[in-house]
């Protein structure tokens, strides 16, 4: 499982402000508190700054990898944004995300190859985000397609298959479930990833769904997860669920979690 940590953020409460008044340190303590608790890879977004967002991304960039030196996951649609933080950035970035959308796909597959970029590939297009299973695995079928045929590797490709709400509707979890078991069953080469959160918008108790949901998802054949680290009980759902499907060589991430008083 690849663990992408979510609160860096500034739609998150106090993040924003924090980005403006490039409070380092604030930011550093987010980034290495994700890090203690497993995240493997640190998702950077600052859209809601706008025009601003070019040298807050970068900024941010610069800050997380002073203390945190591996390479982060760069959230945004914005080319500027996106090229502006890559100049700076250390290592191979992962893009989050481009789309079969025909404008984004060519603004963003120039910097996926010129700075041998991983992506995250959502699973919708023009005509909108896919309402079955079937238009939902041609688009992704068509992304990778496309991906591998500018030169990315499967193993660099990240498919998104836009988790959505059941609180919008209650068959959107075993639709998330089939299209996370349609995909992995097409494409074993390709990593799967998505947020968590999403499946419990608008419910109540959304932890629980969010943790049961990850556990599924696992099973169906999800191996990457945008999520807050922090939840512990979150974060021991996934290693117990890990331990159980094989996944863990040797226990090492379940002992050690339980090492460390991470298991609840």
């Amino acid at each position: 499982m690849l663990i992408v940590g979510e609160k860096i953020n500034t739609a998150r409460p106090g993040i924003e402000g924090a980005v403006i008044s490039r409070k380092a340190t604030f930011i550093q303590d987010l980034a290495l508190r994700q890090k203690l608790c497993g995240a493997d890879v640190l998702d950077l977004n600052c859209t809601t700054l706008r025009h601003r967002e070019p040298d807050a991304l970068r900024w941010l960039v610069e800050t997380v990898q002073t203390v945190v030196n591996e390479p982060v996951c760069l959230d945004s649609p914005n080319p500027l944004a996106l090229e502006a933080a890559l100049q700076v950035h250390k290592g191979r970035a992962i893009i989050n995300a481009i789309s079969a959308e025909e404008s984004r796909y060519q603004m963003l597959i120039p910097l996926v190859k010129a700075y041998d970029c991983k992506v995250v590939a959502l699973c919708f297009d023009d005509t909108g985000v896919p309402n079955t299973v079937e238009e939902e695995l041609q688009i992704a079928r068509s992304l990778v397609e496309r991906l591998v045929g500018d030169g990315v590797d499967f193993e660099d490709i990240y498919v998104d298959p836009f988790i959505r709400s059941i609180g919008q509707d209650e068959h959107w979890g075993n639709f998330g479930l089939e299209i996370i078991r349609r995909i992995r069953e097409e494409f074993p080469k390709v990593h799967i990833l998505c947020g968590i959160s999403n499946i419990s918008y608008g419910m109540p108790a959304r932890s629980l769904l969010n943790r049961t949901f990850l556990t599924l998802a696992i099973y169906a054949g999800l191996d990457g997860a945008i999520l807050d680290p922090e939840n512990k009980g979150l974060m021991a759902s996934l290693r117990s669920t890990e331990t159980l499907l094989q996944k863990d060589p040797g226990f090492r991430r379940y002992l050690m979690a339980f090492r460390e008083g991470l298991l609840t």
